[in-house]
């Protein structure tokens, strides 16, 4: 379904943005002729002819000119001309034996698309949960039966089953700013005190409770009610992991995302933005990987937002201007924020959004800083 999405988004915005721009959006570096390759997205092929890449909508949307857009297949060619002193790509289309071009790289966030969601935390300590597997097992998977308590059904109904991954949550960092953290959960939600008790620290040293953004569940099966009653019995039909006591139940999404969005600077900047959370990396994360973000639907933020990433600048005692041997009470000064790329919204929660990291000068880590894109 979203590659459908992204394949009409693919010849709309390379076309009308290249169409549209002026001279002073061109790159310097600008090739007269590109071939479309497999593996290329918009936003690559778009950041070769433009200098801006997040202005494709504004600009495809302010050109009259464009009637007809074209798909965009590797093997197509794009050749640059100018035509009454303005820019004009036209397209020479190829055989299509692949699919078209798409907005991103799709396989670096399908997992987010689909299976991750984040959820206001009250709501999912009060979902319904597993309380027992079949012949009391310790994990359940596909083709077992599970037992349910507080689960309101009918015979044949399906059920998503959701594990708590991560939650969310903001700290004062005592310089009248915010910083914010995500935090890992206990896997095995059953032995703990609380349904989510969670094992984190603030980066004080001090052991507290911060503001809650949301948590983040992971779908790692479906359910089909059996019997009802209380524990109801279910039969798990599908599991990408196995199943323990404690993970809830909640309603199968049949549309649980926007498969279409367009890149598109944000209409006003949110307070104090910033990178919260990433996977598959401890300290940093580089260009195509997913980032959490701490702004979300409720601050404006839709999916295709696009941001600039700033690392802010480290405070450091001033050796010149005062002893290097009296570091904690002399001199400091705060260095400038630092760039460090862009990163575009894919889905948006209420107060989080997952982002994929477009470009970058140096790693993305927690805590930078979500400015408007130049």
């Amino acid at each position: 379904m979203f590659k459908k999405a992204f394949t009409v988004l693919a010849g709309t915005m390379v076309a009308a943005a290249v169409c549209a721009a002026g001279a002073s959006q061109l790159r310097s570096d600008h090739p007269d002729s590109y071939t479309v390759r497999r593996g290329d997205t918009l936003w690559g092929i778009s950041a070769k002819f433009l200098a801006k890449p997040w202005l494709w909508p504004e600009i495809w949307q302010a050109n009259p000119q464009v009637r007809n857009p074209h798909l965009i297949y590797p093997g197509d060619i794009l050749n640059l001309s100018f035509i009454n002193g303005g820019p004009a790509l036209r397209l020479e289309p190829s055989v299509h034996s692949d699919d078209a071009v798409p907005a991103i790289p799709l396989d670096a966030v399908k997992t987010f698309l689909k299976d991750l969601r984040v959820m206001d935390s009250s709501v999912v300590s009060k979902a319904p949960y597993v309380v027992g597997l079949e012949e009391d097992q310790l994990d359940g998977s596909s083709g077992q039966n599970i037992y349910v308590r507080g689960l309101d059904t009918q015979p044949g109904q399906r059920w998503a089953i959701v594990r708590p991954e991560h939650v969310f949550r903001g700290y004062d960092d005592g310089n009248g700013g915010t910083t914010l953290y995500g935090d890992d959960l206990y896997a095995n939600v059953a032995v703990v005190k609380s349904p989510w008790e969670e094992d984190f620290n603030n980066g004080s040293g001090q052991y507290r409770r911060g503001k809650d953004m949301g948590l983040e569940v992971k779908v790692i099966g479906t359910a089909e009610t059996l019997r009802t009653g209380d524990p109801t019995t279910l039969l798990v039909l599908e599991a990408t992991s196995e199943i323990h006591k404690g993970d809830r139940l909640m309603p199968v999404d049949d549309n649980p995302y926007d498969p279409s969005f367009f890149p598109h600077a944000p209409k006003s900047l949110p307070k104090d933005g910033r990178v919260i959370a990433f996977t598959g990396a401890m300290d940093a994360v580089g260009p195509h990987q997913v980032v959490a973000l701490s702004v979300g639907s409720a601050d404006g933020v839709d999916n295709g937002t696009t941001f600039a990433i700033w690392q802010p600048g480290e405070r450091i005692h001033d050796d010149v201007a005062g002893s290097s041997w009296r570091r904690g009470v002399g001199p400091h000064v705060t260095l400038p924020d630092e760039y460090i790329g862009h990163v575009m919204v894919f889905r948006t929660f209420d107060h989080v959004s997952y982002g994929l990291v477009m470009d970058g000068l140096r790693p993305v880590k927690k805590g930078d800083k979500l400015q408007l894109p130049e």
